[in-house]
């Protein structure tokens, strides 16, 4: 059994897969953090000075100010500010995957070799129009007799 998972490890798709499971959370902090730092305060700014990572329901009977203050209370809260962060940092995040997934293909489309065309085998009777073996001399169809027409086909 050690030896099969031995052997799971080293095949280069689970090496692939650990990497890109590697650089998808270095790519999450990253949009997280321009998510957060760069993209929401411009807009909570011309919004009206809002935070969104503040913006909360307070599902119990005394107010806070600010969602901080119902955390450190353990008030029950709807962090509905933080999921609007979350929903962003996944429409960015799901926008380069789109983007890194369309160079792939492009690039590897770009670089393949083209099928080579089959060889080919058959020929249309220039009497019945009926597809037929490239060598034959008579129409298995229409029997007609195609060695003085060769080079009419």
């Amino acid at each position: 059994m050690l030896k099969d998972f031995r052997n799971f490890l080293s095949r280069g798709n689970v090496l692939d897969m650990a990497v890109g499971i590697i650089i998808g959370i270095a790519l999450g902090t990253v949009v997280s953090s321009l998510v957060n730092d760069i993209v929401m305060p411009p807009i909570g700014l011309l919004i009206g000075k809002i935070n969104f990572a503040d913006l909360f329901i307070n599902l119990s009977d005394k107010h806070y100010a600010t969602l901080a203050a119902a955390k450190a209370a353990g008030a029950p809260t709807i962090n509905y500010g933080a999921f609007i962060n979350t929903i962003i940092n996944f429409l960015i995040i799901a926008f380069v995957v789109f983007l890194m997934v369309t160079v792939v293909y492009k690039t590897q489309k770009k670089y393949q070799k083209p099928a080579a065309s089959a060889p080919v085998t058959t020929k249309k009777c220039p009497y019945c129009k009926t597809d037929i073996p490239i060598d034959a001399v008579k129409c298995p169809n229409c029997t007609s007799d195609l060695s003085h027409v060769e080079g009419k086909s």
